[in-house]
């Protein structure tokens, strides 16, 4: 039989690492930490993160540019208030009937239900008008893959930080400095590739060479202080580490590793983790909040990785996230539907999230534009002046309708759900 104590990480190997990273001298560490005095500070840095995340700030700085998004917020506002959305146990007894009294729903399987990607705040308008009519749910969570320079121009991005406080739900945004289009400073990640024409480049992580882990570092610091962004997408090793380095180091940061990143079989999971681990807090947090498998992994792949996240303290700590539909074109193979396998994971694997980037094959199959991944790299511009507009806010219903569909199977299921928390009552 094989002696597996032998791959016990002897003490020694510890001690080495930790000199590495704290010899004087180490050109690594050195840059990063200037990157992060360059912002103020650790303290500094939370300080401002937390007053620029108060709704009221928020609100305040559209009121000063005038944006015609106060009177969406504030109707929004109005909306949660006066309860106009379908609670819990009133949507389980429009799905069940009146046995849906007598059914216990185990809270601590809740899965989230989440949309993305939600590119621009005027879509959340629609959404919630078709939610409250239709009875339907919103989203307890929220991901966005939109250029940040272009959305702090027509002020979308204060707005949808601000929607998210109201609606009670979580959200990623996505930094500029992700490699596959020139960064915050204009200049390309790699000379040798441009944008989705070239995507095929950036396989394998190339997209963020050089000093780009650093630059997106950097970029996330503005807009952590700036307007209070917390969770960021995460695609590349080396940012990956950047963060968990940033989070040890005290600020309260958090991100989510994307599907981009590949994480396709349990050792690849068991290697995210065991560095998650390595940098933990001594509370046991981490700031992967999100761990987004590649759309190839089975049930029985994530079974494993919820596994080594239990026993390492993560189970409520890193969600483990997977699509349950795909934008229809540029991304996967279809027919790509995975809402059977997340029925049969959900009694037994917490701290999941059902993703929803497209609507459900048959239905994106009979629309003038399916949803098409190629879609997120283009400028808003080019797709109002393309007559675009209205087949992506279609593109993005169809995934609030899938994202129903789901919540609808899971309670017929006796499964539960997260929904936006502050507009669904329990």
């Amino acid at each position: 039989m094989i002696d597996r104590s032998k791959l016990r990480i002897d003490v020694e190997r510890l001690n080495e690492l930790n000199d590495f990273l704290l010899k004087d001298d180490n050109p690594l560490v050195t840059d990063f930490l200037k990157v992060i005095e360059k912002h103020g500070g650790i303290d500094e840095i939370n300080k401002k993160a937390e007053e620029a995340r108060k709704l009221e700030n928020l609100m305040a700085k559209l009121e000063e540019k005038k944006s015609s998004y106060v009177t969406d917020l504030f109707w929004l506002q109005e909306q949660r208030d006066n309860d106009a959305f379908i609670s819990i146990p009133e949507y389980r007894r429009q799905v069940l009937g009146d046995k849906a009294d007598s059914m216990s729903f185990d809270e601590s399987f809740a899965v989230t239900l989440e949309i993305s990607a939600c590119q621009y705040f005027p879509y959340i308008i629609p959404q919630t008008k078709e939610a409250i009519e239709k009875k339907e749910l919103m989203p307890g969570r929220f991901i966005r893959v939109r250029n940040m320079a272009e959305q702090v121009k027509d002020n979308d991005v204060i707005a949808f930080a601000a929607a998210m406080q109201i609606v009670g739900a979580s959200y990623v945004e996505t930094l500029d400095t992700k490699g596959t289009l020139p960064g915050p400073d204009g200049a390309p990640a790699n000379i040798h590739l441009g944008g989705p024409d070239t995507i095929t480049g950036y396989f394998g992580g190339v997209g963020m060479p050089n000093d780009f882990a650093l630059k997106w570092a950097d970029e996330f610091l503005h807009y952590y202080t700036e307007y209070g962004i917390k969770q960021v997408l995460n695609i590349n090793p080396g940012s990956v580490l950047v963060g968990y380095m940033m989070h040890k180091l005290g600020i309260d940061m958090e991100f989510k590793i994307s599907v981009y990143m590949g994480n396709d079989n349990p050792y690849a999971c068991l290697w995210t983790l065991l560095t998650a681990k390595l940098f933990s807090r001594d509370d046991g947090t981490s700031p992967l909040i999100g761990f987004n498998l590649a759309n190839s992994v089975d049930n029985k792949t994530i079974e494993l990785a919820a596994y080594v996240r239990k026993d390492l303290g993560f189970e409520d700590v890193v969600r483990i996230e997977h699509h349950i539909t795909e934008t229809y074109k540029s991304i996967v193979r279809q027919p790509y539907d995975r809402l059977d396998e997340l029925v049969e994971l959900a009694d037994h694997v917490k701290n999941i999230s059902a993703k929803h980037e497209g609507a459900g094959p048959k239905i994106d199959a009979t629309r003038e534009h399916p949803s098409d991944i190629l879609d997120y790299f283009r400028a808003k511009e080019e797709i109002i002046e393309a007559g675009d507009w209205n087949f992506l806010l279609r593109n993005y219903l169809d995934k609030h309708a899938s994202l129903n569909r789901t919540a609808r199977v899971l309670t017929e299921n006796g499964l539960t759900f997260i929904a936006a928390q502050n507009l669904h009552k329990k």
